[in-house]
């Protein structure tokens, strides 16, 4: 029998992993590229042959997104398989016309499809939209089995930007570990606060390794989901969080209309900064989408280390980068404070340094903040750049790392640091199950 040709189009993560469990040792495929987008630099490279498996000992190539309908028809490719998240629902279908009109059908993979089993409890934690305050929202989790004497294993949403077989399977428990991986700003962004904690973090590649390295090491494992993704483990126990602020969403975005769906507990966050109205507009959405779960206010306060370099100041933002970027928000925690304390918002959009330059072009709701880019070696230093040119009295650091560990800040400089505070019963704790 001919094989059935497929692409897989994604941005270095859920692609992969889609790949791994459903594709890679299947005779009756032949995966003949990724695609990538989002990700800067990813494209011309290839899935390794030390990750690709047996039937592909050349590994197989990563090529940009726009060539799709060229790739479709010069390959005679029959499916094309969507593979990756935080995009509306309009911009899937976009894409599925777009390989329909080449020839090819189009695939969505599923839970059931994607999801491997876990030996040990699973718990969770994934959001409508990148922005959303899934983060500490998962921090809080943590805490939470850890005071019930859990060990709790972190399974991190891929990030893998570097070298692919080297990022297989990683484990981080220090600073050193994530000095050692040349870990990006991103994924600095989401280990950081774990590790800070006293928790081991897991990421990678191959989340089948992945999990049977936490499996031997943990109690009980919790997804920390990225981008708005489905998990890739089975939960026993799936919490989501929604967003006040971008009401809709909830059931317009893909998947974060499918784990909204799915989900146990939906956390409803901001309701402090968002007003009655938005909150009970998402209250009634998220109702009729899920009358099964069980709804959790909550608000994530912010806090300055030293706000007296905030006050009255001019002061330039710089905002966790996926949140503003793709997450669609045209500002972060960090605007809100230094809008709070009185100062002003030096724009850093006319001192932008290369691929920055295009990150404001390709993000155009973007207001006068810095998200924090940091892809890679070349990024961090246009970053530092960027800092550096922008005429300002203080440095605003709005990110879950501390930039100041990466890059050189010549200014006066504060963190803003927001953790989860739910407001009322009930609470998670309340909610998690014995597991």
């Amino acid at each position: 029998m001919r094989k059935v040709k497929v692409i897989i189009m994604g941005a270095a993560g859920r692609d992969f992993h889609n790949f791994n469990v459903v594709f890679r040792d299947d005779d009756a495929y032949e995966v003949v590229a990724f695609t990538a987008t989002q990700i800067p630099g990813i494209e011309g490279r290839r899935y390794p042959p030390e990750l690709a498996g047996r039937l592909y000992p050349n590994g197989i190539p990563i090529e940009p997104e726009e060539r799709l309908p060229d790739l479709v028809r010069e390959r005679g490719v029959d499916r094309v398989v969507f593979a990756y998240s935080d995009v509306s629902h309009h911009h899937v279908m976009d894409r599925a016309a777009v390989a329909a009109a080449a020839g090819a059908d189009f695939w969505l993979l599923g839970p059931r499809a994607t999801q491997l089993v876990a030996k040990k409890p699973v718990v969770a934690v994934c959001a409508v939209r990148t922005g959303s305050g899934k983060s500490q929202t998962t921090r809080k989790v943590a805490q939470i089995l850890k005071e019930r004497g859990k060990s709790v294993a972190v399974v991190r949403h891929p990030m893998p930007y570097g070298d692919l077989v080297r990022q297989r399977a990683q484990r981080f428990a220090s600073y050193d570990d994530l000095d050692r991986a040349d870990c990006t700003i991103e994924e600095r962004e989401e280990y950081e606060p774990h590790i800070q904690s006293g928790f081991v973090v897991y990421a990678g590649v191959d989340y089948a390794a992945i999990l049977r390295q936490a499996e031997a090491e943990a109690d009980l494992i919790l997804w920390d989901g990225g981008n708005n993704d489905l998990p890739f483990f089975r939960p026993d126990f799936l919490i989501v969080v929604a967003d006040p602020l971008r009401v809709g969403h909830e059931s317009t975005y893909w998947p974060g209309s499918v784990v909204v769906r799915q989900a146990n507990a939906i956390v409803i966050n901001k309701v402090d900064t968002a007003g009655l109205e938005p909150v009970e507009r998402l209250r009634a959405s998220l109702a009729a989408l899920n009358p099964r779960a069980v709804i959790v206010e909550a608000a994530s306060p912010i806090t300055v280390e030293e706000p007296e370099l905030v006050a009255g100041r001019e002061v330039l933002v710089v905002e966790d980068g996926p949140t503003v970027t793709h997450g669609e928000m045209p500002f972060g925690a960090g605007a809100v404070v230094a809008r709070k304390l009185g100062a002003t918002l030096a724009d850093p959009r006319p001192h932008a340094e290369g691929s920055l330059v295009e990150v404001y072009r390709a993000y155009p709701h973007l207001g006068p903040v810095l998200p924090a880019m940091g892809y890679g070696k070349r990024q961090i230093e246009e970053l530092s750049k960027t800092i550096a040119r922008v005429p300002c009295e203080a440095v605003v650091i709005a990110t879950p790392v501390d930039l100041r560990r990466l890059v050189a800040i010549g200014k006066p400089s504060t963190r803003v640091r927001y953790d989860l505070q739910e407001i009322g019963r009930p609470t998670l704790a309340d909610l998690l199950p014995s597991l």
